[in-house]
């Protein structure tokens, strides 16, 4: 929803042109740095190739453009063991590219109950207050670098190289590595329908499993209302990058209302609106 894609072929091979809005610049290079560190550490990532001049992007219209290495493979989709396995171990490979600290400090200092934006529905700016006074009171966990939108469609399986492919690294930090852990739950369905990723992702080692036992459900709640402010402000701003009408915003931010809803946000948190 953040960018537009087109595939280019050139003599040299075949890559990705990624145009993203100039708000979303900074974003867009810090994936491009994550892609080559995942890519140096034998992770095939989608790295950008450098202008005559060493930059990473080139303004394009309204936005700037990159070109990113084509990664070969189809999209899974998290729907068997299998495909769920692939995705812990890649996710977790990720995850060991860069040093891991233990650390309490701020993240997603922009999810807020204050935040702009959070007027699309009455539940939302309680509801992210709730979640946010929930994370400030948590302990130090496991930081590293994260993908932070770690969807199936983005790991790419390879038949001929029998190996898995990460792209779609725009926005990439460091952070808590739960967040990651959270996003890759809340696209395969939830905690019983994403088990065999979770039981892998846990033998992979990158976090410590009580860390994953104790403090999950808190950032699957983090995760939701970053699925909450996201779409509220995209409303409010009638924001349709990348999508064909405004109903996807608002089934984005309906989402957010039942994955919030499941994972123990109260009612007086969300407020009383016409889809509860």
């Amino acid at each position: 929803m953040n960018s537009a894609t087109v595939s280019v072929r050139l003599s040299r091979g075949r890559f990705v042109a990624k145009w993203v809005p100039l708000k979303n610049r900074d974003a867009l290079h810090a994936g491009a740095a994550a892609a080559v560190l995942m890519s140096a550490g034998g992770l095939s990532a989608g790295a950008p190739l450098s202008t005559d001049s060493g930059d990473l992007s080139v303004e394009v219209g309204s936005g700037v453009l990159s070109l990113l290495e084509w990664v070969p493979g189809s999209a899974l989709t998290g729907r068997s063991d299998q495909d769920q396995r692939q995705i812990a171990r890649t996710l977790a490979k990720a995850h060991g590219m860069e040093t891991r600290e233990v650390t309490r400090r701020p993240f997603f200092e922009w999810i807020h109950g204050s935040a702009p934006g959070l007027g699309a529905e009455p539940w939302v700016r309680p509801a992210v207050h709730a979640v946010c006074n929930e994370y400030a009171l948590l302990p130090p966990v496991t930081w590293g670098i994260l993908h932070t939108d770690p969807a199936p469609e983005a790991f790419l399986y390879d038949e001929l190289t029998d190996s898995v492919g990460l792209i779609d690294w725009a926005g990439s930090t460091r952070g808590p590595l739960l967040y990651d852990v959270a996003s890759a739950l809340m696209y395969l369905g939830g905690i019983k329908r994403g088990s065999t990723f979770l039981g892998e992702y846990a033998l992979c080692g990158s976090i410590f499993s009580d860390e994953i036992d104790s403090h999950l459900s808190a950032f699957r709640r983090f995760r939701g209302a970053v699925q909450a402010v996201y779409f509220s402000q995209r409303l409010l701003a009638d924001d349709l990058t990348g999508i064909a009408d405004g109903s996807e915003n608002w089934k984005g931010l309906h989402d957010a209302h039942e994955i919030l809803r499941e994972l123990g946000v109260t009612k007086a948190d969300l407020g009383y609106t016409s889809f509860l």
